[in-house]
């Protein structure tokens, strides 16, 4: 009896296959992307997207933050049993409350805080979740340790900036690329429940250590609105590695599949705003323009502030 032909969706994941096998692309390579495979096999854009998906199901490929979907390392096949990914060991004895925090940082800088769990973190050492445990007490104290160890990475500049609004502006940025290096981050800290980490803390009093002539409310309500805008936009960061993670495409792709339906609804001539900027080629609207654009308009409003009340206290002293 003949065979069904197998589904589309596995002729092109079993081509990309022997691409694979035979060398034509190797680790760390992009393999196609959704749009690439629409075109090339005349697919729609589910069946490219199922293509990928299994692709990292079996082990192929893997989805890299800032890169796309890439050919992963391949699989070792320890003598006289099936094939299984091995990873770096570490016997229980040698595991430590650091190296787990380590681990951890490296599972939710990869895949997002939603797949960092005490097993996925015990599968990096080879150990059973329960080793971990005896160096934390559970995920959320992990999380915490990890978010600290974070911002232990913040290097400071030397000689820091001696102007208020300069040094604000300093300590926006350096964490806005802490964000970047960690996307989980931005959404895991809190303003309504703050979490105890000393080095987060010493960062923001760095970062408003310049502002002079403001009570103590007013001063803490400036960081803190500082802080609240790099993190809502930050929180992006983390928005897209998990739609990665889940669609197999990275933004230019899935923005690509989009494109048609935005279209349709720009040229209905009803939205002018957005159809003022959609035919610019650059990508003019990105996270970091929306990050460097709001930083200077909050500084500029904090900056009537601080003038007003040196401006006010300069009058009174004038008066006395």
């Amino acid at each position: 009896m003949e065979q069904p032909a197998p589904p589309p969706y596995r002729r092109i994941v079993d081509t990309i296959r022997r691409r694979i096998d035979t060398g034509e692309l190797t680790p760390g390579d992009r393999v196609p992307s959704t749009r690439r495979i629409t075109q090339e096999w005349g697919v729609a854009m589910a069946t490219a997207t199922k293509v990928l998906t299994t692709l990292r199901q079996e082990g192929l490929v893997r989805a890299v933050p800032g890169v796309g979907t890439v050919v992963a390392e391949p699989q070792r096949t320890p003598r006289g049993g099936a094939a299984r990914e091995r990873r770096p060991r570490e016997t229980d004895s040698g595991l430590s409350r650091e190296s787990v925090v380590r681990a951890g940082v490296k599972v939710a800088d990869a895949e997002g805080l939603r797949a960092l769990s005490m097993r996925r973190v015990a599968a990096e050492f080879g150990v059973s979740s329960m080793a971990l445990y005896r160096h934390v007490a559970g995920k959320d104290e992990l999380v915490l340790l990890m978010a600290d160890a974070a911002f232990h990475d913040i290097e400071l500049p030397e000689p820091a900036p001696d102007g208020w609004r300069e040094r604000m502006a300093a300590g926006a940025r350096l964490q806005w690329e802490l964000y970047r290096r960690h996307p989980w981050l931005a959404q895991y800290l809190s303003l309504t429940r703050p979490q105890p980490m000393p080095r987060a803390m010493a960062l923001i009093e760095w970062t408003m250590a310049r502002v002079r002539g403001m009570d103590p409310v007013t001063l803490i309500h400036m960081a803190l609105t500082l802080l609240g805008f790099v993190l809502s936009t930050a929180a992006g960061f983390e928005d897209d590695l998990e739609a990665e993670q889940e669609t197999g495409m990275d933004q230019n792709q899935w923005m690509a599949t989009m494109e048609p339906v935005f279209d349709g609804i720009l040229t209905s001539g009803s939205y002018p705003m957005y159809a003022g900027v959609s035919g610019i080629d650059d990508d003019v609207v990105n996270l970091e323009s929306l990050f460097e654009f709001g930083l200077d308009r909050l500084l500029d409003g904090m900056e009537t502030l601080v003038e007003g009340r040196a401006a006010g206290a300069a009058g009174a002293a004038g008066a006395g």
